[in-house]
């Protein structure tokens, strides 16, 4: 059985991001904390690219 790498759980936590910034963005008005929470799923998804990557080279 192969290792998880945990490029899914990244990407899990990506969209989470893009929830909670929309919801500090919007239902919260604190738009420079929304802005800054919507910066995160960007560099999840990379990380994950990289980690999916990685895990392909290896095998």
């Amino acid at each position: 059985m192969p290792e998880e790498s945990g490029a899914s759980y990244l990407v899990f936590g990506a969209i989470g991001s893009v929830m909670l910034a929309l919801y500090e963005y919007y239902a919260r008005d604190n738009r420079q904390r929304g802005v800054f929470i919507g910066l995160w799923p960007p560099t999840m998804i990379g990380f994950a690219i990289y980690l999916r990557l990685h895990e392909s080279d290896s095998e």
